[in-house]
């Protein structure tokens, strides 16, 4: 990687700062902790509107959503949204079914303003059936020092072939 980056590109490229962003709730973004917890809750619910403005808020400028899966003949793919495409496409979804995710597992690294978290989900229909699926979020974060905001949400779904490793989820 770049060792700096020369001062025209840092200025065209900004700060996690964005007046276009709703302003989060402070006790959302005031730790590691508290941001994972706001995303799994915020996208968590019966079925019916979600709170989309606090969605974004929890977003740094340019961040992205990206979900691996296998296409129809098996090879892997991805396909990259911003917060707002992503909006679109899973308010479509969430009116009319309930949803609800929760962390199984995490493990975290941080190096200055940088963490990377891999999380492991369950999602369910109800909170309290059988989750339809699991799989890994890989998170990353960024910390500006008075704030924490979502740069990335990476993930891949579990399926026969792919199973979560033992050391991502608590307790096992």
């Amino acid at each position: 990687m770049l060792i700096g980056l020369p001062s025209a590109v840092r200025a065209q490229a900004g700060t996690a700062a964005d007046s276009t962003r709703p302003a989060a709730k402070p006790a959302d973004v005031a730790s590691m902790d508290a941001i994972l917890f706001a995303l799994y809750d915020v996208i968590s619910g019966p079925a019916g509107q979600r709170d989309w403005q606090r969605f974004r808020s929890l977003f740094a400028p340019g961040a992205r959503l990206i979900p691996a899966s296998p296409d129809s003949a098996g090879h892997p793919h991805f396909t990259a949204m911003s917060p707002d495409q992503f909006v679109e496409y899973a308010d479509k979804v969430f009116l009319t079914r309930s949803f609800y995710e929760r962390q199984i597992g995490k493990t975290v690294d941080t190096f200055g303003a940088v963490t990377q978290v891999f999380s492991a989900y369950a999602s369910q229909n109800t909170p309290s059936e059988a989750p339809f699926s699991r799989g890994i979020n890989s998170i990353q974060l960024y910390n500006d020092g008075t704030r924490w905001y979502v740069v990335t949400i990476y993930w891949n779904s579990e399926r026969p072939d792919l199973k979560i490793p033992p050391r991502y989820i608590t307790g096992k």
